[in-house]
């Protein structure tokens, strides 16, 4: 009897659930978003990134970055990306730029090449070991970490500054403590906003918003959206970055290795559900990294009511 009881309890609130308006029905289109691409290796994924931005460009997104590889290792191809984007598209773009094998010198003048091209944003990350080195060690002659890299930026041009966060703490972290008073000496040095590592529970989010605010950071703090296009994939990159990858999410792309399409369907539902719960506790601003294709963000983005530019939600 106990059992059935509990049974009945379910149905009523499945039923209730059910009888909810639509997840995503009449929202007002008052998002913000962001997207992240890399800079392309061959001509074919030229191609495929150049698609992207032309795809998402018109969803006026309030910026696009570009990314920078380890110790600077694509340092040309990202400034090629950027000035295009700046140059051919209506999109502020932001480049990123990081501490990893490189002096204060060289990185003020890549700074200062960024702003002779008209680029006015960068993200300012201490960046990955160089492959094959398991620890970031900073030069005599370079930045420590992000927050002296923002500050340091600060002194060249007045760019607006985006610096990286991690909702599940940064795998080097002595602490929990000691990662939010490191994301609190890069704001107070002078950086706009906090862009976070991506996550797949909308509470790792919200728990780490309220320790953020608890210390007395009232930045903008952005989630970074990853629709899992590849789930193993997925997997390496969380294990890298110290996110963690639910039971569930397992289960659900189990078995659509070789199914393409299917597996598109299941990565759109996944995001925009948890992008849709994002929003119902208050965020108005989410970061789509994109891997340099359109389809899944645009899909997310089309469900939260944003619209190509003059198209508003019916």
């Amino acid at each position: 009897m106990m059992v059935r009881a509990a049974s009945l309890v379910d149905c009523r609130l499945e039923r209730v659930r059910a009888s909810n308006p639509p997840l995503f029905a009449d929202l007002p289109g008052d998002v913000a978003v962001s997207f992240e691409f890399f800079p392309p290796k061959t001509a074919a994924m030229a191609e495929t990134l150049w698609a992207a931005v032309a795809m998402l460009a018109p969803l006026a997104p309030r910026f696009v970055s570009v990314t920078y590889g380890a110790g600077g290792s694509t340092r040309e191809r990202t400034h090629a990306t950027v000035q295009r984007i700046a140059t051919s598209t209506s999109v502020p773009v932001a480049a990123h730029l990081t501490c990893v094998n490189a002096s204060r010198d060289e990185i003020a003048e890549v700074a200062r090449a960024y702003w002779a091209a008209g680029v006015r944003h960068i993200v300012a990350l201490r960046g990955d070991p160089p492959g094959g080195e398991s620890r970031f060690v900073p030069r005599a002659d370079g930045y420590a970490d992000a927050a002296e890299l923002v500050a340091g930026l600060r002194t060249v041009a007045p760019f607006e500054l985006s610096v990286g966060a991690y909702p599940e703490v940064h795998p080097e972290a002595a602490s929990a403590e000691a990662d939010i008073e490191h994301l609190k000496r890069k704001i107070e040095a002078g950086a706009t906003r906090a862009i976070t590592q991506f996550f797949f529970e909308p509470e790792i989010f919200f728990r780490f918003r309220d320790r953020a605010a608890a210390a007395g950071i009232s930045a903008e703090l952005v989630p970074g959206i990853l629709p899992v296009a590849n789930f193993a994939n997925t997997r390496r990159m969380a294990a890298m970055c110290g996110t963690s990858v639910p039971d569930w999410l397992g289960r659900l792309f189990d078995g659509l290795d070789e199914l393409p399409a299917a597996r598109q369907l299941v990565a759109a539902t996944v995001a925009a559900e948890m992008v849709r719960r994002l929003y119902a506790g208050g965020v108005r601003h989410f970061h789509f990294y994109t891997l340099n294709r359109a389809e899944l963000a645009y899909a997310i983005c089309h469900l939260l009511g944003v619209r190509p530019a003059g198209r508003v939600a019916a």
